[in-house]
């Protein structure tokens, strides 16, 4: 069966379209109205290799916050879908990626039980503007939200970075390179469920 989603989601902030498939290349076409979030969900779909069309627009007027937070709930949302009952995948995955003085490490569990951990970012980056609209803040924001909606527990540590910019993005990419290999079916298990319970 296809593992795809497509969700549409609309409330008085923002209007969010988003489709996903789990088995693709990392095609992407992306337009949040956020250019830094353009710049990292494209990330997230190259290395990934999620296939990943977003095209959301929102009350940016008065913050970037709804759009950016309301996209990764849909995100969330859509993954959680295409997974289905989560039959035959990997499950545990986790990867490290740096970006010149930046390294972030993710750790994923697609185990149905949503539960976020961000550690490591320096003191301060959590009010940096990068790129005029996306504050620092908006990336742990973004993981827990993702998280929740999915049911991953996440747990995403930066090991080192300086650079705002570098940090944001080698985390982004480092969840991606995760949830690649989380979502990947593994042939070994045939199908099952990877749980000694019986389901996630």
């Amino acid at each position: 069966m296809a593992r795809t989603a497509t969700i549409k989601r609309e409330t008085s902030e923002s209007c969010i379209e988003l489709s996903l498939n789990l088995d693709g290349t990392g095609k992407t076409n992306i337009d949040t109205s956020v250019p830094f979030y353009n710049h990292m969900m494209t990330a997230l779909g190259k290395h990934s290799l999620i296939d990943l069309d977003i095209k959301a627009h929102g009350d940016t007027d008065i913050d970037v916050h709804h759009t950016v937070e309301d996209t990764a709930i849909v995100f969330g949302e859509a993954l959680k879908q295409a997974l289905g009952d989560k039959r035959g995948i990997r499950r545990f995955a986790d990867a490290t990626v740096p970006l010149d003085e930046a390294l972030a490490k993710a750790v994923i569990d697609i185990s149905g039980r949503p539960y976020a951990v961000c550690t490591g970012e320096p003191e301060g980056f959590e009010y940096a503007m990068i790129g005029g609209h996306f504050t620092g803040s908006m990336v742990r924001h973004v993981m827990e939200s993702i998280a929740f909606h999915a049911g991953l527990c996440l747990h995403l540590q930066l090991i080192a970075g300086r650079d705002p910019h570098h940090i944001a993005e080698a985390e982004f990419k480092a969840v991606a390179r995760a949830l690649r290999f989380a979502i990947e079916p593994d042939p070994r298990i045939q199908g099952l469920i990877p749980s000694t319970k019986g389901s996630l």
